[in-house]
């Protein structure tokens, strides 16, 4: 039994280390973040202390059957998210492995590797919610969904035409449906490395494994959504004047809503807030905020010359008979109100 719990344990401790290394170098190179490089790299520097001489002397490449085992799946990536959350998979499945064959081996190994798989748990939560942050800061243009026919070729055609941030909103149509049309969503959204957000619905946010929710003023407080959600997810809250701006921002939310600029059929019987409140936001606000409501390719600049740096739309997408280039158009005029960054 030995040789062969050795070479289990030889082959393990290799693929949680190779695992380890990819997402190193993407915190490293892709991220330029020293936190979660040097985490990679000490539970690395762990896993080749145990990792002994009569562990790699029981290895036998040529003699495992499983060297020419693979799947389609593993020949390629859709996106970095894939990529990483692959490899954290082989990562804490490794560690498992190492874990409960250490018990035969090393009991004292089994322990700190108990500890080791938590530790790599904690890095991947907070990887995630970092990169799903910096994207949303990144983030200038955001379509929010209506229900619409062909809403999955819409959404597909924005996203080819560089859209990073979605939001599905369906306030009639029934759970069962809007379970299977967010769960297709999200997918197709992190399959171009975009942001999936859903309204209001906590529960289908949380049964789909969304990027997080948009509340309304109206909707639960955001601390109790955190706590359901959890501190990696986006939260956004709209906002209609000064003082629900501050309100949101004092409770946490990620990011906001600014709006309605214009009237808008999506909030019927709302008084537009007008560009006024544009111009206010835009003074006194850091953290991430879109203009909302109304917004076309006939108005957009207004609001942009109004202070504003990153716009919502609904209908001027969804029933937009070329939504890629709409959505080309719009991220156009918006790279031209971006501020400058000195190489």
């Amino acid at each position: 039994m030995q040789p062969a719990v050795c070479r289990i344990l030889d082959a393990n401790l290799d693929r949680a280390r190779e695992g380890l290394r990819i997402v190193e170098e993407w915190c490293r190179f892709g991220l330029n973040n020293s936190q979660f490089s040097d985490e990679c790299k000490q539970l690395r520097q762990e896993l080749a202390s145990w990792h002994t001489l009569d562990l790699r002397v029981a290895r036998d490449t040529p003699g495992d059957p499983g060297t020419e085992l693979t799947h389609p799946q593993e020949e390629r990536r859709s996106g970095l998210g894939t990529l990483l959350q692959a490899n954290f998979c082989r990562v804490e499945e490794a560690l498992r492995v190492v874990e409960e064959y250490s018990k035969l081996y090393n009991p004292k190994m089994g322990a700190a590797f108990k500890q080791m798989r938590y530790r790599v748990y904690i890095l991947e939560s907070h990887l995630l919610g970092y990169q799903r942050h910096q994207r949303l800061a990144q983030s200038y243009l955001y379509l929010v969904t209506s229900p619409t026919e062909g809403l999955f070729h819409v959404v597909e055609a924005a996203l080819q035409g560089g859209l990073s941030l979605v939001q599905y909103r369906d306030k009639d149509t029934a759970d069962l449906d809007r379970l299977e049309t967010a769960r297709q969503l999200r997918q197709l959204c992190h399959q171009y490395g975009a942001i999936f957000l859903v309204n209001d619905h906590i529960d289908l946010a949380l049964a789909v494994d969304a990027d997080g929710v948009h509340l309304g003023q109206q909707d639960m407080p955001i601390a109790i959504a955190r706590q359901l959600l959890g501190p990696q997810k986006i939260i956004g809250r709209s906002t209609t004047n000064p003082e629900e701006m501050q309100r949101a921002i004092q409770e946490g939310a990620d990011y906001i809503g600014v709006g309605p600029v214009y009237e808008t059929p999506t909030k019927a019987g709302k008084a537009p807030v007008g560009l006024e409140y544009i111009r206010h936001v835009a003074k006194n606000v850091s953290i991430p905020w879109f203009a909302i409501g109304g917004i076309d390719v006939n108005n957009v600049n207004e609001v942009l010359n109004a202070g504003a740096q990153r716009v919502a739309v609904v209908r001027a997408i969804v029933r937009a008979e070329q939504p890629t280039l709409v959505t080309q158009y719009f991220l156009a005029q918006l790279a031209r109100v971006q501020p400058r960054t000195t190489p």
